[in-house]
């Protein structure tokens, strides 16, 4: 093929140049990943966030020189090692090196402009250069990776970034979890994930404890009153005083405290059997508890039957719990189980959340691993519009708003109307009507310094 002359000594040189300075960075490819990584944590802690942006561009977009002639030996090298593997890992923490500075000094609008940087057009222009066309094919791979999908959702938090139509933004606190709990991430990617799930569930649990604290305050204008953070409408509220109305005696944590007690020293095949009737304890709906039980007994008896002999410990107890959790939610990972789609069928959302609630009241440890099941069910869910998953996203809800209440950093009690005689309104727990619920009012208020984050396993 005839190629100009001009473009022919363009290519000549382009070639002359990179492998000249190949030969004289003279790096291993793990010295040149580890340059790159000290360059980035160097300049971000010392330099302006659009400085910063300006050199991480030059680096990984345009393969330019840097202010450290270093840095520039080591994308060379990274280049020139053909890795395409080790250049996506290089870049996806480099990534991560910067969101996780940013996002610890607060500085938002640098993360936002970071991963906007992988639309610039100039990826998809011709070059005569080998060398910057690898990178360019490199850098549209990681675009098109699941990667590139988990690097957007720390900006999906704000609201200009929300795209129409995408309901899944509303559960980015969820979405995080598998990349935090997942060890093959680099430890950047993992804590800056695990930052921002944290900060988004603790403001919702603030929203909702604002929201049913004052909504009912008749003093208060529409303009002032908080804004509800469910999807929930009124419901919202009517859901959280039947959750917590439920204390005393018969409260979940008590029961599952009296559950442990009872099972201490049961052998394994007496566990799994009371694991079901402690499941199904007070569930009012016959037809429900029957087809529970059916369920799950028939998956537990053959669960690991050779330690049914065995007095249970904590880590047998543990992956139980967790495979409970895969029957009720997604037994593949990747799409909703068939006990997941009949409960929700039935309109059993709350039922749903509230057996999940039990299960990580005995297995603490579990509590991360429902949050990842959480994510495979909304990542499953969402190819649909959002008019079709209705019944999925008041689940979604629900299982929010119940675990927002018995997070341990959060407290509620419902208010009784003041008595007549002493004007003083009355906390005991007790057994509540339905017009008593209507009728009384909902206090809430923040525990300081409580942690709820525990690690998980499988």
């Amino acid at each position: 093929m005839y190629m100009p002359r001009v473009a022919n000594s363009v290519l000549e040189h382009s070639q002359e140049r990179d492998s000249e300075r190949y030969h004289r960075s003279r790096l291993t490819l793990q010295e040149a990943q580890e340059d790159i990584f000290s360059f980035l944590l160097s300049i971000v802690k010392e330099w302006e966030p659009e400085e910063v942006l300006i050199q991480f561009k030059q680096l990984f977009f345009e393969y330019g020189e840097t202010v450290s002639s270093d840095v520039s030996s080591a994308i060379y090298t990274l280049l020139f090692s053909n890795d395409r593997k080790e250049f996506h890992n290089t870049l996806k923490r480099s990534c991560y090196i910067l969101i996780n500075n940013w996002e610890v000094a607060r500085q938002y609008g640098p993360i936002r402009s970071l991963v906007r940087q992988f639309e610039d057009p100039s990826l998809f222009k011709y070059t005569v250069s080998p060398t910057l066309k690898r990178l360019r094919e490199w850098m549209l791979d990681f675009i098109d990776s699941q990667d590139y999908e988990e690097l957007k959702l720390f900006i999906s938090r704000f609201q200009d970034d929300l795209q129409k139509g995408r309901w899944t933004t509303r559960y980015t606190s969820y979405l995080l979890v598998p990349q935090y709990i997942n060890t093959d991430n680099p430890v950047e990617q993992r804590e800056a994930a695990r930052e921002l799930s944290r900060k988004l569930k603790d403001r919702y649990k603030v929203e909702l404890a604002l929201y049913t604290a004052h909504s009912q305050n008749g003093y208060l204008t529409h303009q002032r009153k908080p804004k509800n953070p469910t999807v929930l409408g009124d419901g919202a509220l009517r859901l959280v005083k039947a959750i917590v109305a439920r204390k005393g005696q018969f409260s979940y944590k008590n029961l599952a405290h009296l559950f442990l007690e009872q099972v201490k020293d049961l052998n394994y095949s007496s566990f799994k059997k009371s694991l079901v009737q402690y499941l199904t304890y007070s569930v009012k709906q016959p037809d429900v508890v029957k087809t529970l039980r059916q369920h799950l007994s028939q998956k537990l008896d053959i669960l690991y039957v050779e330690y049914d002999q065995d007095i249970v410990d904590y880590s047998l107890q543990l992956r139980t719990c967790n495979r409970v959790i895969d029957y009720l939610m997604t037994e593949d990972q990747r799409s909703p189980s068939s006990l997941f789609t009949l409960m929700l069928s039935q309109g059993s959302s709350i039922l749903l959340a509230i057996l999940l609630l039990k299960l990580v009241l005995i297995s603490r440890n579990s509590h991360h691993y429902i949050e990842a099941r959480i994510a495979d069910l909304i990542r499953y869910y969402e190819q649909f519009p959002k008019n079709q998953c209705s019944w999925v996203i008041n689940f979604l809800e629900v299982f929010q708003v119940t675990f927002a209440i018995h997070a341990e950093n959060v407290e509620y009690n419902l208010v009784s109307p003041a008595n007549k005689d002493t004007g003083e309104a009355r906390y005991q727990p007790r057994v509540w009507t339905q017009e008593e619920l209507e009728a009384c009012r909902i206090f809430s208020r923040m525990i300081l310094g409580k942690e709820t984050e525990d690690d998980s396993s499988s």
